[in-house]
């Protein structure tokens, strides 16, 4: 019998014991490591153009019914007024107290059956899932299909997905066409013709550049990508693979999985509802009895854009006081180098070293989340780190007090103490600080003004 979040709550005494000891298997896709190398690959996107084959890493939740957006309304701060065929958007939802549950893209492709579909990790998406099953139960009229990642599927996924990224993007566009690019708004849908297929493409990007997100019938996969390849043959074109991949979010400034805020009573049922592999893992040096300290609110993370009090949604109240006066917000963290070459000297040279730091990416859990503290006061989490090789900094993504300001010195704290139970941990190192600088997310002047100027 599957165990539920709830049971292994009971079991082991609380929250925090849970997700800390929990493993989280490394993600394993049919895309490889790398094609020439991660550093070249994330170069492509920053230089030239690249290719990124996003069909396999995320859940896909299909969707339909006449009920369905009125449901989606009732748990999401995200307006429906306008939401169309030809549209996405950046669905999150929270709980009672306005704090995150977690995000995802829905796109709304057709009306009819499976004409929506929202697209990320599992998180939010579990969520909706448990409230169109209890709303089916209730005799409304809404379906969903769920399809796992390739990771947890058999078989092919419904669609392939491949993002066109780079300031190259729109020239392999016109070779594409055979003309200017179409005029697309930002996370507007398109209908288009490659290599005699029809596709559709999102207008967006992954890693602060001009992109365009393809995607279609798996059948005319290969087909489409070899149409990409070698319409940006001329130009550098270079197909992204799994590890530079993974820190995309770096440099767009997305904070790919938010701790969701489960774990009140408002959740308790979903919370029995839910099997506590699915919960997932918390890695870092934060560490607290209060499941409170991990949890965040829409403005610390930058999302603050998808909240509309426009319609009444659970958690509204609550999220309202959070927007009068925002705690923390959304920062790029630049870490020093030369705390960084102590980190990566201690494992090779004798006695107890510390956290193992990998390239391009160190996350050990679902969640990373990691004090950071200023003056030795904790002043917020950092929650996503890795290496970005065009810039030749490791960063990561943070939320902070809003009194602290670009530019301010403060120290990530890295490593765990106690140290958990996960395979994925070192089982011996030592905690150590990592002074880092305050920077805006994203990082980037163009993703941070042109790119989020569209939004």
């Amino acid at each position: 019998m599957t165990e539920s979040l709830a049971q292994a709550i009971d079991r082991v005494g609380g929250p925090v014991e849970v997700l800390r000891n929990q493993n989280w298997p490394a993600f394993t896709f049919p895309v490889a490591p790398e094609f020439t190398n991660w550093r070249d690959e994330q170069r492509a996107w920053n230089d030239t153009v690249a290719v990124m084959d996003q069909s396999h890493h995320m859940t896909q939740l299909f969707l339909d019914g006449t009920d369905l957006i009125p449901l989606l309304s009732s748990i999401s701060p995200n307006t429906f007024a306008t939401f169309r065929p030809g549209v996405a958007k950046q669905l999150i939802s929270v709980n009672k107290d306005g704090y995150l549950i977690g995000d995802g893209i829905l796109f709304y492709n057709a009306d009819g059956p499976e004409g929506l579909v929202l697209i990320g990790h599992h998180l939010l998406i579990d969520w909706v899932r448990f409230n169109v099953e209890k709303a089916q139960a209730a005799g409304k009229d809404v379906r969903h299909r769920l399809e796992a990642n390739s990771h947890m599927r058999q078989g092919p996924p419904t669609f392939y997905r491949y993002e066109l990224q780079g300031p190259k993007a729109d020239e392999v566009m016109e070779k594409l066409f055979g003309g200017p690019v179409p005029e697309l708004k930002f996370f507007h849908i398109g209908d288009f013709e490659i290599a005699g297929r029809a596709v559709k493409a999102l207008r967006h990007g992954m890693a602060g550049q001009p992109g365009f997100e393809f995607y279609g019938p798996w059948e005319d996969n290969e087909v489409i990508m070899d149409a990409l390849l070698s319409a940006g043959e001329e130009f550098g074109v270079r197909r992204v693979g799994a590890k530079a991949y993974s820190s995309t979010p770096l440099v767009s400034g997305w904070v790919p999985t938010p701790f969701p805020a489960i774990f009140d009573e408002d959740f308790a049922e979903y919370r029995e509802w839910l099997p506590a592999a699915r919960a997932g893992s918390v890695a870092g040096s934060l560490y607290s009895d209060d499941i409170h300290d991990y949890y965040m609110t829409p403005f610390d993370l930058g999302l603050g854009r998808s909240v509309r009090f426009d319609h009444d949604f659970h958690g509204r109240e609550a999220l309202e006081k959070h927007a009068e006066s925002p705690r923390r917000r959304k920062v790029t963290l630049l870490w020093n180098a030369d705390d960084v070459a102590e980190v990566v000297k201690s494992q090779v040279e004798s006695g107890t070293p510390a956290k193992f730091l990998d390239f391009p990416k160190a996350r050990y859990g679902l969640y990373q989340m990691d004090e950071v503290r200023k003056d030795g006061k904790l002043v917020g989490i950092s929650t996503d780190a890795g290496y970005v090789a065009p810039d030749q900094l490791y960063m990561s993504l943070a939320t902070l007090d809003v009194d602290i300001r670009d530019g301010d010195e403060v120290e990530v704290v890295w490593g765990e103490d106690p140290i958990s139970r996960k395979d994925s941990v070192d089982a011996a190192h030592r905690q150590v600080n990592i002074r880092a600088t305050v920077a805006p997310a994203p990082y980037h002047d163009f993703a941070r003004t042109v790119y989020r100027a569209n939004d």
